[in-house]
């Protein structure tokens, strides 16, 4: 059996939530738990017997960051790596259709499809036999979760036959309840998908051209013409093979969140070190004598020098090359790549960015956005940057790369751009 996995990675335009992070490091690189996001599906991917490739599909302008991962990943992984850039962005469907030639080399049984800004532990070898076991002519199946009713409406509801798990109804963001059932941004595809893809595809350009016929005609919109290749797996492929007993479903309860945001990345990053305690304990800092005190999960990178009596965790990832003084406090937070944090300086709650120095006796904290523990299934809030009378939402406070920050201050709730050198305290302040 031959599967390849296609990861979705969007491009500069997307991931304007994830900024300023992602104006230094494309969002699919971010690093989460030690890794970037990407690393983990690659992982998940590389898991699953039979996967031969893994093509990354996207937007971004090759470059030297991204070629590095793929050489790395390739050969930590032992599998084909593939970047393909698309000449505009196409949608969740139309990038998969445009190299379907490539997709489609060597015959493969299966594809996976999966979206670069979700996190999960991903059940694709559950899903893939799951999906072997439906009536030949399957042409997907999403991995779908639960969620509280309220959320629900934010993703993509799948109305599902108990029995069966037939995808019986799929309405992405609707307007009112549908299901509790939502979409998890992972299918697994047959071949036989590209079919009706094909005919969205003919559909789009039979619009484009009928467009082009009335574009002399006056007060004609341009901006209302339909993109020819733009294709969305949910919107148009999704929603009218509900019910054709094409499309199924397969309900996972493990981990899994979407990260559109500084604040995901925090959730994220603590459960993927929850989950190393399974997949890779050897990457869990463990107390000892000359070592720092080390409370629940932490990600030391083995080049990072941490003072014996700093205190980390729970939930705490800490980068290559970092330098961490006397009596530092570092609680669920990320601290990224060439960062010092100074003595006795205090992290809570907070990303600091690369090579960014953090003075002594100073304080650095935010406010997390996590899932409500009290309701089953709830999700993380999508929060906006802003209330409506113009205030900055209470956050997680992001340190951009390259920020001297002095001694003795507290940085509360805010956001720090890039190459700031920071004279004093701030509290819920975004600082240009």
């Amino acid at each position: 059996m031959l599967l390849k996995t296609i990861i979705l990675i969007g491009g500069p335009m997307k991931g304007t939530r994830f900024r300023p992070l992602s104006l230094e490091t494309p969002k699919p690189l971010f690093p989460v738990a030690g890794f970037p996001i990407i690393h983990h599906h690659i992982e998940a991917a590389a898991k699953v017997e039979g996967n031969k490739e893994v093509i990354l599909i996207g937007f971004f302008q090759p470059n030297e960051a991204l070629n590095k991962f793929i050489n790395q990943a390739q050969l930590q992984f032992k599998v084909q790596i593939r970047y393909l850039q698309e000449y505009t962005a196409l949608g969740t469907a139309g990038g998969i259709y445009h190299f379907r030639d490539q997709i489609l080399a060597g015959k493969p049984d299966y594809f996976f499809v999966m979206n670069a800004d979700v996190c999960g532990d991903f059940p694709l070898q559950e899903m893939l036999d799951f999906h072997r076991s439906k009536p030949s002519g399957t042409f997907c199946t999403i991995l779908g979760t639960e969620a509280t009713r309220q959320q629900s409406l934010t993703y993509g509801c799948i109305v599902e036959n108990k029995a069966t798990h037939e995808i019986m109804h799929y309405v992405e963001k609707p307007e009112t309840f549908i299901s509790t059932t939502i979409n998890c941004g992972i299918y697994l595809c047959s071949p036989a998908i590209f079919s009706p893809l094909e005919i969205e595809f003919k559909k789009n350009l039979e619009q484009n051209y009928n467009c082009d016929q009335d574009h002399q005609r006056v007060g004609y919109d341009y901006t209302t013409a339909p993109a020819k290749e733009v294709i969305r797996m949910e919107q148009d492929i999704f929603v009218p093979l509900a019910s054709s007993g094409k499309l199924y479903v397969y309900q996972t309860e493990r981990f899994w969140s979407q990260i559109k945001s500084a604040g995901a990345a925090i959730y994220a990053n603590r459960h993927y070190l929850k989950l190393y305690r399974k997949t890779h304990p050897e990457r869990l800092a463990k107390n000892g004598a000359g070592k720092p005190q080390i409370i629940g999960d932490v990600f030391i990178h083995p080049s990072a020098q941490v003072n014996e009596t700093a205190v980390l965790g729970p939930n705490v990832t800490i980068g290559k090359n970092c330098m961490l003084g006397d009596g530092v406090r570092v609680r669920d937070s990320v601290v990224l790549d060439g960062a010092v944090l100074q003595d006795h300086c205090c992290i809570l709650d907070s990303i600091i960015g690369w090579n960014s120095t953090i003075g002594d006796w100073t304080r650095i904290e935010g406010t997390p956005n996590d899932p409500n523990p009290n309701k089953p299934f709830a999700k993380m809030e999508a929060i906006s940057t802003f209330t409506f009378d113009g205030k900055l939402n209470p956050s997680i406070t992001v340190i951009g790369s390259d920020v001297q920050v002095p001694s003795e201050v507290i940085i509360l709730n805010s956001i720090v751009l890039p190459n700031k050198e920071l004279s004093g305290c701030y509290k819920n302040q975004i600082i240009l």
